[in-house]
């Protein structure tokens, strides 16, 4: 399972992440996302676990609870499916037009 987790202190580091995860089980693999240009940590992160159940069990012990003093949002993370589709100012509608 695919976690997400929110709201992280810029210094935690994915190490941090993957032990805190590890106290529930298996981490198969724990990635901050950083800026591409400044590569720092946009405070969030995603955490897999193989193992569902261990999973479930460590989104509901560490929602809510501190880490690096910053409370985090943990929950599974969304399918990238169900986002809907950016528009591009190129699409059938073409720019948008203000009118004064």
């Amino acid at each position: 399972m695919k976690i997400y987790v929110g709201n992280l202190a810029y210094s935690t580091s994915e190490e941090t992440l993957r032990k805190t995860f590890e106290t529930f089980g298996v981490v198969s693999d724990a990635k901050i996302v950083v800026d591409r240009e400044t590569n720092r940590s946009k405070g969030f992160a995603f955490v897999t676990m193989p193992n569902d159940a261990e999973a479930e069990k460590a989104i509901n012990e560490l929602d809510n609870t501190e880490l690096d003093r910053r409370i985090l949002h943990v929950n599974q993370a969304r399918s990238t499916e169900s986002h809907s589709p950016s528009r591009s100012f190129r699409g059938e509608r073409g720019p948008r037009r203000f009118e004064s």
